[in-house]
């Protein structure tokens, strides 16, 4: 088998019209012209290759976000921008503890919420006075995004930075830039500020308004004092828009590209929002996708939420072809910010591990936030995940099983650089083992850096009982694809190529072993209050460990529980079928002979088999107001038109309540109520208000909201009214409502 095909005959091996993968020049955006054919569209896809610093991100697979701020001291996930620098009461701070942490889980990078929506700045501004010198901290003279860039340097991390562009301080401050129409004229950046002289003596001119003044002498402080950056972040958010202010986006991007010549900017041309915070990810995550426009001389990206953002159908209908690497982000907690380490839920290292398989494994990057608590420190509980998360990494991916195997020398090696490439009569590649193994794991990648991503469908055999035997397939692979499935004992692979853009060529396939855990535990209950405990049934479409486990149960599986709060070991109560639960906590885990599954812990409300609606605004068809409370989140009220919208229920009796959970309905991204009332009534007639609740980020973050009263209250009516709609949208909509009962 030739391994290098010289490049006189390539053209003729693939047999198309179009140049080959080595002959047609190569680049991170290719034109579509008039005249160019669907077949000629796809060769050039096939020749959108990522540039050195994207590269290097994807290489990087697992890192870190930071968010932290006065949200972190409120408890809220958005500030308004108006919260008084003080409340930033950090009386200590341990960024080597956040460091260890990260690189004990892999992690690689480090993103920091250097200023928020809030406009708080945790550096010393220059710019500013609102922000870390304004508060208690070090008595004004802290830094925080110092502190972390020197734990940095010491822990072999590398640094980015996110700066938000929306900035409600300077939006609600009479004297605020944003949105102040000021005039574009010339500015020399950085202004000088007396007595704080930089460094850096280089200047830029632009020509622009006060807000992008300001915001680029913020970017010159990060990027200049504080580096390298590898990475900086912004987002899309407008929490509000004052004075038709826009973005002179090409400006920052000059101004990075000469200060920080190695970072990728996120939310830009180098790498997009995989379009969720849930850490959800497409089956096929292509990364060479279409724009109408140059990505290149853009000033606004939209969100690319689309299921299918790059397939051959996607491809034709573009202007520019461009690479553009995804990252799938998420919390390692239940929100941004940190709370509390009670009530605010931590995802389990089986979470955050499969996330990283699926992530990393499906050719994007896997961007997990850890929020810092108010004692400057990652909570123990996070801290424990991490370091489970990066003992599994380790020892799954840190040994190859494929060492000292037979089969294509550049695919086996450790060089990045060598590949494989398989010419049409080419379309398998085979490997023989020294010895059988037991092996759940196949990681196939792409020279993505010389011959783009062009894998679109493949099949992996494994030789077991005398003849191939499929054991998984998947569509895409660029950078790196995971291929999950159940065990099997063998000492041949064959990777079969079914569909491809033009000759594929293979960089690196490694086999691997994952030991698998008892399963995860979730919680249902019927509407008359029987709980039951069974593995999890998986949200995403995706089967982790390459199986459904719910259907693949060890004959030596326990379900231990409680109901007090406790951590649940092999000696608590043993579940072994549906049972009464009224209300409250409950824990429990999985356990085998040898091993001990993650905690799963869910709080239930009163049960609802009494419930009856009381009214509602307007009950869309198929949507009646009782499927808010029917057990089944599946399903949801929602209105139709204008307006305030209201749901009101009788609990059948009288109750003492400490608060109420909301679950949106996630068919769509409408009626998810952001604010709203809690009203109460002793006849179902009159009502009080006894509250306003507010949730953020719901359509981006679906998930179940709770809402804690500020104090206990007794009561059989409720009624649930809408004040603001997620997204502008008008009707509003419950998949479920519960509330939670008195101790």
């Amino acid at each position: 088998m030739k391994r290098i095909i010289p490049l006189f005959l390539l053209a003729l091996v693939i047999g198309c019209s179009k140049p080959s993968g080595l002959t047609m020049k190569t680049a991170s955006t290719i034109p579509i012209e008039t005249n160019d054919t669907k077949d000629s569209i796809i060769a050039k896809a096939a020749h959108v290759v990522p540039t050195p610093n994207q590269m290097d991100a994807l290489s990087d697979e697992f890192i870190a976000f930071i968010h932290f701020g006065p949200n972190t001291f409120t408890r809220m996930e958005w500030g308004n921008g108006m919260e008084d620098p003080k409340i930033f009461d950090l009386r200590e701070l341990d960024t080597d503890q956040w460091c260890n942490a990260m690189k004990a889980a892999g992690m690689t990078k480090v993103i920091f919420t250097a200023k928020h929506h809030d406009g708080f700045c945790l550096w010393q501004s220059r710019y500013t006075e609102h922000g870390i010198m304004s508060s208690p901290f070090e008595n004004g003279k802290g830094d925080v995004l110092k502190s972390l860039a020197e734990s940095c340097k010491k822990h072999d991390l590398k640094l980015g930075v996110y700066l938000s562009p929306a900035d409600l301080f300077q939006i609600e401050n009479s004297e605020g830039l944003y949105g102040n129409l000021s005039k574009k004229t010339e500015r020399v950046i950085p202004r000088p500020v007396e007595g704080r002289p930089f460094d850096n003596k280089t200047t830029f001119k632009f020509t622009v308004d006060d807000y992008n003044e300001y915001f680029l002498n913020q970017l010159f402080e990060l990027l200049t004092e504080y580096g390298p950056v590898h990475e900086v972040w912004f987002d899309g958010a407008h929490p509000k828009r004052k004075g038709g202010q826009t973005y002179d986006y090409m400006a920052w991007k000059e101004l990075i590209h000469k200060l920080a010549p190695e970072a990728v900017i996120f939310g830009r041309e180098d790498i997009r929002w995989c379009g969720n915070e849930a850490g959800q990810t497409r089956d096929t995550e292509w990364n060479v996708i279409p724009y109408q426009e140059d990505p290149n001389k853009m000033g606004r990206f939209g969100d690319l939420t689309a299921k299918s953002l790059g397939s051959r159908d996607d491809l034709v209908k573009g202007k520019f072809l461009h690479y553009q690497p995804a990252e799938t982000n998420t919390s390692i907690r239940e929100g941004w910010f940190y709370r509390d380490d009670t009530k605010q839920k931590v995802r389990s290292a089986d979470d955050v591990f499969d996330m990283y398989e699926r992530s990393v494994g499906g050719n994007s990057i896997f961007l997990l936030n850890i929020p810092p608590n108010r004692q400057g420190r990652f909570s123990d509980e996070d801290v424990q995940v991490l370091e489970e998360v990066g003992k599994r990494i380790e020892q799954t991916y840190g040994t190859d099983l494929l060492k000292g195997a037979k089969g294509p020398a550049e695919v086996l090696d450790d060089d990045p650089n060598s590949y494989e490439l398989l010419a049409d009569d080419e379309k398998a590649i085979e490997i023989t083992m020294t010895s059988e193994v037991e092996a759940n794991r196949f990681v196939i990648q792409e020279a993505i850096a010389s011959h783009s991503e062009r894998i679109e469908k493949h099949a992996l055999d494994a030789w077991i009982d005398n003849q191939w035997q499929e054991v998984a397939s998947a569509t895409n692979v660029g950078y790196k694809r995971i291929l999950r499935f159940p065990t099997v004992t063998t000492s041949k692979w064959r990777l079969r190529i079914l569909e491809s853009r033009m000759v594929p060529a293979i960089a690196k396939v490694s086999v691997h072993y994952y030991k698998n855990r008892p399963p995860q535990l979730a919680f249902t209950r019927s509407i008359d209050g029987q709980l039951t405990i069974e593995p999890k049934k998986h949200d995403f479409g995706w089967k982790p460990h390459g199986e459904d486990i719910s259907k693949n149960i060890n004959s030596d599986l326990e379900i231990r529980y409680t109901l007090d709060g406790s951590e649940p070991t092999n000696t608590s109560k043993l579940y072994t079928a549906p049972f009464l639960h009224e209300s409250g906590q409950v824990k429990a885990r999985s356990f085998t002979k040898d091993q001990s599954g993650s905690v799963a812990e869910k709080t239930f409300g009163i049960i609802k088999k009494d419930w009856k609606l009381v009214g509602a605004d307007q009950e869309a068809d198929g949507h009646a107001g009782t499927m808010a409370f029917d057990e089944n989140s599946q399903t949801y009220w929602t209105s139709t038109r204008n307006g305030a919208h209201f749901l009101a229920i009788d609990l059948g009796q009288e109750q003492t309540l400490t608060g109420f959970v909301y679950t949106p309905q996630t068919a769509n991204a409408d009626g998810m109520i952001e604010e709203g009332l809690i009203k109460t009534s002793t006849d179902g007639k009159s009502w009080r208000t006894l509250e306003t609740f507010k949730f953020g980020n719901l359509i981006n973050d679906p998930t179940p909201r709770t809402h804690y009263f500020n104090a206990s209250v007794s009561t059989r009516f409720f009624r649930i009214e809408s004040r603001v709609i997620a997204g502008g949208n008008k009707a509003a909509a419950i998949a479920e409502i519960d509330f939670l009962k008195t101790k």
